[in-house]
């Protein structure tokens, strides 16, 4: 497919984090772009401040002319609508260039030198920190990213063409349309198995990922994954490697022993190990661009970071509030961490919003003992997302599995009275669905408090 011989882009489910960031680059090369989505939300009411036509109803009827040509259209879906989409099986059954978001992406960056972020966790704050580097060290490059960056307030920066920095992203396989120069894999604990069916087949997705990156191309792996590339750890024998660690005001400082040579008393401000490694390797990636490590350090201490990605809401002496998309048993487990390290004895409440059913009953012991970690729970209703209810799997099947005897369910309309009646020192919010719609209610109810 040229893109160039396309006039118009039109977006299924253009709401979507990574849909929405290819609206933007459609939008920027002057495409004529329009689409639609269940619900309104803040990315679909930024899309509009960009004159971009967007309708909340499954009606071929409201899409705009101009987007109803299959010679000059190109159909663009997320793999979370569903099959029997009105929108969808009109478009397809007219003979419309239809592709899924990853196709297009893949695409897109084919003609650039590519950096991809793979992993079941990490992508989002991995690619932040390397699209931040790389614009801060002046290269020509274009990203699209999974999360809103802190640094440039979007979640698609165009810099240039001739380089380009992606998440390659393992549900449905999506990564597999990626053909990278330079990749990485953060982690492959179980995870999307209603995709997958066991651990074993996802492993083998990430190894046909891995094999799709050219030939002169380069692999960074996170020290122990069973993976061949350059290795990073903390510590240990990587290739790439954190030593002298320390936490200075509540930032790490650090030195990395690479392979072309020590770079001494770097600086990050983004809290626990985990970030830490997602910005080790994003240094890691962009010396491959040829710049100056020590030119690497600077902008690497000025990351500011993602939202929704351990986010100080507020941060106050008497009371601290962070939010997380934290949505896999792994990623709960980071969070707490990172909380024990720079917060140590403090009272903590976490709220968590389970993301779908299928998820909830595949991990549904390491959940509970994720979160019986923390002092306090309060737990939402499973967000369902793409799925329809499982018998017996719902937010009480989960309680009753969590050891802390401090625990409760809530209702998203009663969430701020059981926290104000909790009184926590530290309050942590976290979850993949619509949580994150209720961080500005709660941050204006508590600011006032403490």
């Amino acid at each position: 497919m040229n893109l160039k011989e396309i006039n118009s882009v039109y977006f299924i489910g253009i709401g979507g984090i990574g849909m929405s960031a290819l609206a933007r680059y459609f939008k920027f090369v002057q495409k004529n772009v329009a689409g639609y989505d269940k619900t309104e939300t803040p990315l679909t009411k930024t899309l509009t401040t960009l004159n971009i036509d967007i309708h909340y109803t499954d009606d071929i009827a409201v899409v705009p002319r101009a987007f109803l040509n299959p010679k000059t259209t190109l159909v663009v879906y997320t793999p979370a609508v569903s099959q029997d989409h009105g929108e969808l099986t009109y478009f397809t059954k007219q003979g419309f260039e239809v592709k899924k978001r990853s196709e297009v992406l893949g695409i897109i960056t084919n003609d650039t030198f590519c950096f991809a972020v793979a992993g079941t966790h990490g992508k989002t704050t991995t690619s932040s920190i390397l699209a931040h580097l790389l614009k801060e060290t002046k290269t020509p490059l274009i990203a699209f990213l999974g999360g809103i960056s802190e640094d440039f307030n979007s979640n698609f920066l165009l810099e240039g063409t001739e380089y380009s920095v992606v998440e390659a992203d393992e549900f449905d396989r999506s990564f597999l349309q990626l053909s990278p120069n330079v990749a990485c894999v953060t982690s492959m604990d179980a995870d999307h198995l209603d995709i997958y069916g066991d651990h074993s087949a996802l492993k083998t997705s990430f190894q046909d990922f891995v094999e799709r990156i050219e030939p002169d191309g380069k692999l960074f792996v996170r020290n122990g994954l069973p993976l061949k590339g350059i290795t990073y750890g903390i510590a240990d024998d990587a290739d790439y490697c954190i030593e002298n660690l320390k936490v200075s005001n509540g930032s790490y400082v650090f030195d990395i022993r690479t392979p072309k040579g020590l770079f001494k008393n770097a600086k990050f401000h983004k809290p626990g190990i985990h970030n830490l490694l997602n910005g080790l390797v994003a240094f890691a990636m962009a010396l491959e661009t040829k710049v100056s490590g020590e030119v690497l350090l600077e902008a690497l201490e000025t990351f500011k970071g993602v939202q929704r990605r351990f986010s100080y809401v507020l941060k106050k002496e008497s009371f601290i509030f962070i939010d997380d998309y934290a949505h896999h048993p792994t990623e709960i487990d980071a969070v707490f961490e990172a909380v024990s390290t720079m917060h140590p004895d403090k009272r903590t409440l976490a709220v968590f919003q389970p993301h779908l059913y299928s998820r909830t009953r595949d991990f549904g012991e390491d959940f509970a003992n994720s979160l019986s970690k923390f002092e306090g729970l309060l737990l939402l209703d499973i967000y369902p997302a793409r799925e329809t209810p499982l018998p017996g799997i719902d937010s009480k099947w989960l309680l009753d599995k969590v050891a802390n005897s401090d625990k409760k369910i809530v209702k998203k309309s009663n969430l701020i009275a059981e926290i104000k009646a909790w009184n926590p020192e530290v309050l942590i919010t976290m979850g993949a669905g619509d949580i994150g719609q209720e961080v500005s209610k709660i941050k204006k109810e508590l600011a006032y408090e403490n």
